[in-house]
């Protein structure tokens, strides 16, 4: 009896490997309770997690946020060359205003873009202002996703409905990304979080 039924546990042993061998990885990191996925899909491309971590403001947790891309890469200018499909992703921790939401994005472009680079893309900043505007506020638990999507333009995403149309020109997209990713980053922790270099 007693080898019957170790034989019977061993086959449940294996069919559970198999089985969880044949599911899709889950959650690859957990950021304080948000998680995220090794691998989403933009534009019908596979994208691989490349880092995340939390942004904090004065010890409060703002949001999670993750960073995707077609291959991985720790260095900025790199990753702002990269011609395929991106993605941000936020997880929000707390609710916040839509005006606080702009303000904050507006003052990490202001401190990682020159006047004359603000210049080339303020109509896009104009747009993208209209978008915010047009959303009451941010909160907890929201899943804002910023794509860009090459001959398409950026796209944004809040909890899995389109905000406006696609914005283009990929500095626009690129200048988004400097908010974390610049010289000035907008939380100097989040910053190596997202290249993947953090511990």
């Amino acid at each position: 009896m007693t080898t019957r039924k170790s034989a019977i546990k061993a086959m449940l042993a294996g069919a559970i490997l198999t089985l969880a061998a044949s599911l899709p990885a889950v959650a690859a990191v957990d950021i304080s309770g948000y998680k995220f996925d090794d691998t989403t899909k933009v534009a019908g491309k596979d994208l691989k997690l490349n880092g995340a971590g939390m942004r904090t403001k004065f010890i409060v947790k703002v949001y999670a946020a993750g960073l995707y891309l077609p291959e991985k890469k720790n260095n900025t200018a790199e990753i702002l060359k990269e011609d395929g499909p991106r993605r941000v992703t936020l997880q929000m921790a707390r609710d916040i205003s839509s005006e606080d939401f702009g303000k904050a994005f507006m003052d990490g472009l202001n401190e990682n873009i020159d006047k004359a680079e603000k210049q080339r893309i303020v109509a896009q900043i104009s747009k993208m202002g209209e978008l915010f505007a047009s959303v009451d506020g941010l909160k907890k638990g929201d899943v804002l996703h910023l794509d860009w999507i090459p001959g398409t333009g950026t796209q944004a995403e809040l909890n899995g409905q389109k905000l406006g149309g696609p914005i283009p020109d990929i500095n626009f997209y690129n200048a988004i990304l400097r908010i974390w990713l610049g010289d000035k980053p907008v939380d100097r922790s989040l910053k190596p979080a997202l290249l993947g270099e953090a511990k």
